[in-house]
C-alpha cells in the first residue's frame, strides 16, 4: 500500500533503490501478467492511472513492452509523466503517454486496447464509477485491477497514518473489490479470476525495515543501520540488461507465495487482483 509514496515518489527517480519488497513484487506481478497476456492474446495495453506504487513510477508494464506488447500510460502529474517518459526512453522501449487530471474520461476509441490495467491506483480516481466505465469501454479482451489487501496486517498498520486532511487526494473507499466488481458487471464484464498475491516472507511495512523498527516499534538502532549501506536493488537494471539474474533471485523468495494456505495469505499477502473479461 505504502501511503508515503505520495510524499516521496520523486526520491526513487534519484536513487532508484526500490528495496527487496518492491523488487520481489514486480517479478511476481510480471509472471502473473505474462500468463494473462499469453492466454488472452494481449498485444496492446493501457495503464491508467500509472501512480500508486512504491518505487519507480510508470514501469509496471515495462516487462510486457519488452515482450512485444504496445503500452500506453496515463498520469495526473505532468512532472512525473516526463520522468516516466525518460525511463522508457532509457530502456529503448516505445511508450504512448498522456496527462489525465482526474481519470473521469479516457480519451481513446472504443475497444482500443486488449488489456486495461490498474495497479494500486484506484484511489487516485476522482470518480470510481466514471473511471471504470471508461476503462470498460476502451478495453477489448480483459481488465486487470489490483488493490491492496485490505485484510492484510500491513494494510491495517499503514492505514493508521491516513487522514482525509493529510491525504486529500486519496480515496480509500475506491479500493473495495465488491464495488469494482459491481460497476464492471453493470458494464458487461465478469470477473473470471481473482487471487491474493505478493506474499513474500516479510510483512507489508511500506518502508525500510530500519525505519519500521525505529518509527513503528520505537526500537533504537545504531545511526549507521540503514538500507543505504546495502546493495541497491532496482528492476531497471534487469530491464536494461545489466542484471540478467535479477528475476531468478527474486523468485527464490517465493516459497511462501507458492505454499502458504489461503487463510494465511488473507492476513499476509500485500495485494489482491481481479481479472475481468466481457460477459459471454
Amino acid at each position: 500500500m505504502a501511503i508515503p509514496i505520495i510524499n516521496n515518489w520523486q526520491s526513487y527517480f534519484e536513487h532508484r533503490d526500490e528495496g527487496r519488497g518492491s523488487s520481489y513484487e514486480r517479478v511476481i506481478l510480471n509472471d502473473i501478467l505474462m500468463e494473462i497476456v499469453q492466454r488472452h492474446g494481449v498485444r496492446t495495453a493501457l495503464e491508467s492511472p500509472s501512480f500508486g506504487f512504491t518505487g519507480l513510477s510508470g514501469i509496471n508494464l515495462m516487462y510486457l513492452a519488452k515482450e512485444g506488447v504496445r503500452v500506453s500510460l496515463e498520469d495526473h502529474d505532468e512532472t512525473r509523466l516526463m520522468m516516466i517518459q525518460d525511463l522508457w526512453q532509457e530502456a529503448g522501449l516505445p511508450l504512448q503517454s498522456a496527462f489525465n487530471p482526474d481519470y473521469k474520461r479516457l480519451d481513446y476509441s472504443d475497444a482500443a486496447f486488449d488489456l486495461g490495467f490498474c495497479f494500486s491506483a484506484l484511489w487516485f480516481c476522482e470518480d470510481l464509477a466514471s473511471y471504470l466505465q471508461e476503462l470498460a469501454r476502451v478495453s477489448r479482451h480483459c481488465i486487470f485491477i489490483s488493490v491492496p489487501n485490505r485484510m492484510g496486517l500491513g494494510y491495517k498498520s499503514q492505514l493508521k497514518d491516513y487522514t482525509p486532511e493529510k491525504y486529500p487526494y486519496l480515496k480509500p473507499a475506491h479500493i473495495d473489490p465488491a464495488s469494482v466488481i459491481n460497476i464492471l458487471k453493470g458494464e458487461g464484464w465478469e470477473m473470471v479470476e481473482s487471487s491474493l498475491f505478493d506474499c513474500p516472507p516479510w510483512p507489508d511495512i511500506g518502508m525500510s525495515k530500519e525505519d519500521f523498527l525505529r518509527q513503528k516499534l520505537g526500537i533504537k538502532l545504531p545511526q549507521n543501520a540503514s538500507t543505504e549501506a546495502a546493495t541497491p536493488l532496482c528492476i531497471m537494471d534487469y530491464y536494461l540488461d545489466k542484471d540478467p539474474g535479477f528475476a531468478k533471485r527474486m523468485r527464490r523468495l517465493s516459497f511462501v507465495e507458492k505454499h502458504a494456505p489461503e487463510a494465511f495469505k488473507r492476513i499476509w499477502a500485500h495485494h489482491y487482483y481481479m481479472l475481468f473479461i466481457p460477459q459471454s
